[in-house]
């Protein structure tokens, strides 16, 4: 026979566990991310160094992609480092939009068909949707996951 109230308990613990402990994963995940995406651009490793040079083409790709990458991995350092998350998050805002030009400036690249069917380039840009919804968790709890740590953040 099943124990609702047990069940009930470990429900409460495990949904508990997870509260405590979401944001704080998917910051430290999302800062990986961005270091691991960030780190293959100055290195020529960057399965979308072709997507970005094709989109900035205004600026040298031997200046940009590599600057672009390094930024990237700013992004992930920062939001890893509790003190620097509000750094990480303000350099991510100002990226973020510059990862949809694509969609604007090269649409047969995008799109099989505009504006529903994605190519992998395409689905490659619009994952940025989760990333950018990610960081607005982790940001919205700056000033509580400090607090509940003991951290005395402004």
């Amino acid at each position: 026979m099943i124990d609702s109230q047990r069940i009930a308990r470990w429900d409460l613990a495990i949904a508990n566990s997870m509260s405590r402990w979401g944001a704080s994963a998917l910051r430290v995940s999302l800062g990986a991310i961005f270091i691991w995406f960030g780190i293959l651009k100055p290195f020529g490793s960057s399965p979308a160094q072709g997507l970005v040079e094709a989109t900035v083409y205004w600026f040298p790709s031997e200046f940009f992609v590599p600057i672009l990458g390094w930024w990237e991995v700013a992004i992930g350092v920062c939001l890893i480092v509790r003190p620097l998350i509000r750094a990480g998050i303000l350099l991510l805002f100002i990226q973020m939009p510059g990862t949809v030009l694509p969609l604007i400036l090269l649409p047969d690249i995008c799109f099989t068909s505009v504006p529903y069917g994605l190519t992998l380039e395409g689905q490659y840009i619009i994952k940025n949707l989760a990333l950018v919804s990610a960081a607005l968790v982790v940001s919205g709890g700056v000033r509580s996951e400090g607090r509940r740590l003991g951290d005395q953040q402004p």
